[in-house]
């Protein structure tokens, strides 16, 4: 396990022609969520569209639930969105038989709040249809303008391979090494408790997918796959790959997946089950 976690993951167009700086700036790596509904304006959850800069997802829950009064298990969100960015990303806010709080009034330095609207559901994690980017990479050195223009056109026919960040891992794979610590025994807080959990999932999931990558195989389906149809969360086990299936993968209108690692059976069968539990093999503590 390297200090990033992210160093030994093999590149699927071999390794990069170009280096650069990203994130001189927080400006520089902005994302915003995108939600698959609009909130319906009924309810007693209020959603929150806020807009951070350089800081913690986890940490604007806290202050989000002391700023209305509310306990923390009472602030939602869909995902954890890096520090180091600018980011436009949702809360709800769990206000069962009370008014709305005063959220029009919440300008932080770290954050503010851009919009407000009542819902009948709670946030869920992952309860996202995606997340729209805009990086800058600066102080560009050793580029080749024409390689460079030929892998993004490959990447736009053939998609890239979806490995969890560094940022998952913590600096230097703290993360990691908390996960270890926890499955050892230690006694940890609920919020790292699932930190923790889902970098070691994440950690599985890009060995495995690094694996594929260096056999040829992550966008090529073999007997036994699991497919997710685009755009949705929508998945359906695939026993046996043919001449269709191929061509909706080329279209980009069906992915590959792997596995997020957990309790149940998964829905893998045959040789993609088979690579899958020997892939776990190599971490027992994280698998078991």
């Amino acid at each position: 396990m390297s200090d990033s976690a992210n160093t030994d993951t093999a590149f699927a167009l071999g390794p990069p022609t170009a280096r650069g700086r990203l994130r001189s700036t927080p400006e520089d790596f902005q994302v915003a969520e995108i939600l698959p509904f609009t909130p319906d304006g009924t309810g007693e959850h209020l959603y929150l569209h806020i807009r951070k800069r350089d800081a913690n997802t986890a940490w604007v829950a806290e202050r989000l639930a002391r700023l209305a009064g509310l306990s923390p298990s009472q602030v939602s969100y869909a995902g954890l969105k890096d520090r180091h960015a600018v980011a436009k990303q949702w809360f709800s806010l769990h206000l069962p038989g009370r008014d709305d709080p005063p959220w029009r009034d919440w300008q932080e330095p770290d954050f503010q709040v851009l919009a407000g609207q009542r819902h009948s559901r709670k946030l869920r994690r992952g309860a996202l249809s995606g997340n729209r980017f805009r990086i800058v990479v600066r102080e560009l050195t050793d580029v080749a303008p024409l390689e460079l223009e030929d892998r993004w056109q490959r990447l736009l026919s053939g998609g890239v391979p979806n490995y969890f960040g560094p940022q998952r891992f913590g600096r230097e794979g703290n993360n990691l090494r908390g996960a270890l610590a926890l499955f050892q025994g230690r006694r940890v807080k609920r919020q790292q408790r699932s930190l923790y959990l889902s970098a070691a999932r994440a950690y599985l999931f890009n060995d495995l997918l690094s694996r594929r990558i260096l056999d040829g195989n992550w966008c090529a389906p073999l007997p036994g796959e699991v497919a997710m149809l685009e755009g949705s969360h929508s998945v359906f086990p695939v026993e046996a790959p043919d001449i269709t299936l191929g061509e909706r993968l080329q279209a980009l209108d069906l992915h590959l997946t792997g596995p997020l690692w957990g309790r149940g059976e998964p829905m893998s069968r045959g040789a993609v089950r088979a690579l899958e539990e020997a892939t776990m093999a190599g971490w027992p503590v994280f698998r078991d």
